[in-house]
Parts: structure tokens; C-alpha cells; sequence
């Protein structure tokens, strides 16, 4: 049997023990890898907090509307239910249809805050029919009326009205115009010429002592009325 010298298995120690080598195959292998996770789990994360960030703002926006929500029925509710008009003659109280015209007590809610109806005049009463206030000195709604000499049969009795009903016309009304009519007795046809958005609930004894005023053939009254003020309440 041959002898193996020192030095051969000194070099067959270190070929055993040296590092093996590395394929160039398996380190791209193992790159991809990597890369694959690394993009996989950017993704998710990405993904989740997109999620996460739609949630929020889908829950900031649901309760800011049901806050805007509540805010509009707040407002509603907190909105004067009754006006006093405070006349030469005395105080007339309505109540306010808040929810059958709510545009119309809107606008009227809006002029007794800018004090529109302080110093209005009364500018036509017809007896038994209307009181007339306003800006403009037609006679408007009520003119009909007249021109038609106040015969019942002549007009259309399908649609009435009781007294002491407060309305304005259905004209539109520019610049601020705002005409207050107070019915004295029930009107025929009235809902084709007027807004109702309001009923008188104390002073009716006001509102017949302005009807029996002296007035001159324009129906006008000889001696001016006017409403002083208007003031607004919740509750009477």
C-alpha cells in the first residue's frame, strides 16, 4: 500500500474545509425572492392603509352630514312661530305657517330683522274684506275684488278662506317688496291671488277697528296707519 505524503493531505484538508461556491443562478433566484416579498408586502400595506384612510373620511363625511342634518331641523325649530305687529291701533298676534310656506316666512322673518315693516302704512282697507300694508301703492290683489263690486256670485266660491287670515301676493316680489294683506271676512278665490302664511290668534278686535276706518273712493285710509314694529316670538 503506497504511502500518501504529508503534504498531499495537508491540501485535501483545505479542499474539504474551504467554502463551497455559490451558482450565479441561485443568487438571482434568491434575489427575485426578496424582491418578490419586499413589492408584495409594500403592497398590502399600501393597500390596507388606502382602506383605512376611505374609512375615515367616509365616517368624517357621513357624521358631518347628519351634524349639517341636525343643524338644519335645529334652525327649524328654533325659528319664531309667531310675529306681533305693533300698530297705531294696538298689537295684532299671528301665527306663523312655518311648514306650508317655508320660503315666503323665510323672507318675512328676514324684513322684521331688517325692520322693512317699521312705519308701514296701511295703504288700502276695504270692509268686510281686506287690510292692506305694503310699499306699493296698487291695490293689487284686492283690486279684482273691487272692479267686480264685491258681488260673491260673480266670483268662484270653490275656494275660501277664513278671516282673519294673513297672506301676501303671489306676485313676485322684487327689490324687497313685501304686501301684507289681513282678511276680515272669509274671501272667495282668495287662494288664486295670495300666500297664506299666517292666521291672526289675538287682536282680531284690532284688525276689525283698522277695517272701519274712514277711507276716500281708492279705498285709502283718510288718517294714516301704520305698523310700528314687528316683534318675533317663539311661543305666545
Amino acid at each position: 500500500m503506497a504511502r500518501i505524503k504529508p503534504q498531499a493531505l495537508l491540501q485535501q484538508s483545505k479542499k474539504k474545509k474551504g467554502p463551497a461556491r455559490i451558482s450565479v443562478i441561485t443568487i438571482i433566484l434568491y434575489s427575485l425572492i426578496v424582491v418578490v416579498t419586499v413589492f408584495f408586502l409594500y403592497a398590502t400595506y399600501r393597500h390596507w392603509s388606502q382602506r383605512s384612510r376611505t374609512q375615515i373620511e367616509y365616517r368624517q363625511s357621513v357624521f358631518k352630514g347628519d351634524t349639517d342634518n341636525s343643524f338644519v331641523d335645529l334652525k327649524k325649530s328654533d325659528l319664531p312661530g309667531y310675529a306681533i305687529l305693533d300698530t297705531a291701533k294696538g298689537s295684532i298676534t299671528v301665527e306663523l305657517f312655518k311648514d306650508n310656506f317655508p320660503e315666503v316666512v323665510d323672507q318675512f322673518l328676514d324684513l322684521c330683522h331688517k325692520g322693512h315693516f317699521n312705519g308701514m302704512l296701511f295703504h288700502h282697507v276695504i270692509k268686510h274684506y281686506v287690510i292692506q300694508a305694503g310699499d306699493s301703492d296698487k291695490l293689487e290683489a284686492a283690486e279684482d275684488w273691487t272692479l267686480k263690486g264685491k258681488h260673491y256670485s260673480q266670483l268662484d266660491t270653490s275656494l275660501k278662506h277664513e278671516a282673519f287670515m294673513l297672506g301676501t301676493s303671489k306676485k313676485k316680489r322684487d327689490n324687497g317688496a313685501f304686501e301684507l294683506f289681513i282678511t276680515t271676512a272669509p274671501i272667495p278665490d282668495l287662494n288664486e291671488k295670495l300666500i297664506v302664511f299666517g292666521k291672526v290668534v289675538k287682536g282680531e278686535d284690532i284688525v276689525q277697528e283698522i277695517e272701519e276706518v274712514d277711507t276716500d273712493e281708492h279705498y285709502r285710509p283718510k288718517s294714516s296707519i301704520a305698523i310700528r314694529s314687528v316683534t318675533l316670538k317663539q311661543s305666545v
